[in-house]
């Protein structure tokens, strides 16, 4: 639905707090890992408000992160399905242009029989790899200009940049997305992306041959293809001064594609939260991403995802002496620890605010939200729900 028609002014601020990967499963009778942890200030603002499930794309699905928080904006993830590529170039703040092919790209393990054995070459560091991509940068492909810059961690960026024919992006990943295979061919989804293809095919050739002797990256998969989109931002759609406080790259794209201010902050909590309280006064919409759940949960870390929920938790009363008018506390998608993956489980989620209807929950956790007042509902809504508890709707219709 277009808001736009409906939208009126007011000076509430509303704060989304999003602990990626929130979502869990039941693991050794222990309950989920929210459900496990000690969270006194999450299930006071859950007592205070109401709560539900959310579906980040549909009922089954399992959400990419990509997908995950285009929703909880308020936009379409299936409509806007926007490449992990894409948003990793905007989050280091790569020079995008119209046409570039752009791709998120791993550093990680092949054994001896070319099977990868780790996706993330045990989470090296960061010195380690932009060193590695020093040696990527060497890589020369014909009528392609090649682009490789560091992330974070095992993460890179590629970018592929015409020099005289277009481009398309319809290629498919070479990650396979799990450990036991080897990685996939690049493949051409359309006639448009075939030299995309064929160009991506070498690059991965060169690099295995760049990194054959490097212990444990010693190999790449690449991820993500897409080309920059156009897309309304949070001010033209909602008519909100949108912050963001994220100190993963990918988040930071997300931010910036929709218009964003995107915040220089170190990517621990008290870092964000240094900012956020710098930047509180001059912003409307503010986003507060807390990245150490899904890492604990993709490491299949039940304890330490019950350690990084609490942390979170810890941290909430700085974040309400700021008096936000509405509050939403979610995730982007569900990572159980049991899978140590992405999985389609809907995630637990929290709306307070002065203007709530209480619905009777008394605790933050996957099973209490099953009966909240929120029901289970397309995380694409959560963002309509703000903005009307947040007074930014006038009424619909006679």
């Amino acid at each position: 639905m277009d808001l736009r028609p409906l939208l009126t002014e007011s000076e509430a601020k509303i704060l989304f707090i999003v602990a990626d990967g929130l979502g869990g499963i039941d693991s050794g009778g222990r309950g989920t890992e929210l459900e496990a942890a000690r969270t006194p200030n999450l299930d006071r603002l859950a007592s205070q408000g109401a709560t539900g499930l959310t579906y980040p794309v549909a009922p089954g699905i399992t959400p990419g992160s990509g997908p995950g928080h285009m929703a909880l904006f308020g936009y379409d993830p299936v409509e806007h399905n926007i490449g992990r590529g894409v948003l990793t170039a905007l989050g280091i703040d790569f020079d995008l242009e119209p046409g570039d092919v752009a791709a998120r790209g791993n550093f990680c393990t092949l054994d001896s029989d070319g099977v990868v054995t780790d996706r993330r070459a045990g989470r090296i560091d960061s010195r380690e790899g932009a060193r590695l991509v020093r040696m990527l940068k060497e890589i020369r492909l014909d009528d392609v200009e090649v682009y490789v810059e560091p992330v974070k961690e095992h993460r890179f960026l590629l970018v592929l940049r015409p020099k005289t024919q277009a481009l398309g992006a319809r290629v498919d990943d070479t990650d396979p997305h799990r450990i036991g295979t080897p990685p996939r061919e690049p493949r051409a989804q359309e006639e448009k992306s075939q030299q995309t293809a064929r160009a991506v095919s070498e690059f991965v050739a060169q690099a295995r041959e760049i990194l054959a002797q490097e212990e444990p990256a010693n190999m790449v998969l690449l991820r993500g293809f897409a080309q920059l989109p156009q897309l309304a931002s949070l001010r033209e759609s909602y008519g909100l001064d949108g912050c963001a406080l994220a100190g993963y790259p990918m988040y930071r794209g997300i931010a910036r594609l929709l218009g964003m201010k995107v915040v220089d902050c170190g990517p621990d909590l008290d870092s964000e939260i240094n900012a956020l309280k710098t930047a509180w006064p001059h912003h409307d919409f503010l986003f507060l991403h807390f990245k150490e759940t899904d890492s604990r949960g993709e490491d299949g870390d039940f304890d330490g995802k019950v350690a990084a929920i609490e942390k979170l938790d810890r941290a909430i009363p700085r974040m309400i002496e700021l008096q936000p008018d509405v509050i939403v506390v979610t995730g982007d998608h569900s990572t159980p620890s049991a899978l140590a993956s992405h999985s389609w489980h809907p995630v637990p989620v929290l709306l307070n605010a002065n203007t709530c209807r209480v619905d009777g929950v008394v605790g933050f956790g996957e099973t209490a939200c099953a009966g909240g007042g929120l029901g289970h509902l397309p995380a694409k809504h959560l963002m309509t729900l703000a903005l009307a508890h947040a007074g930014h709707l006038r009424k619909f219709g006679a």
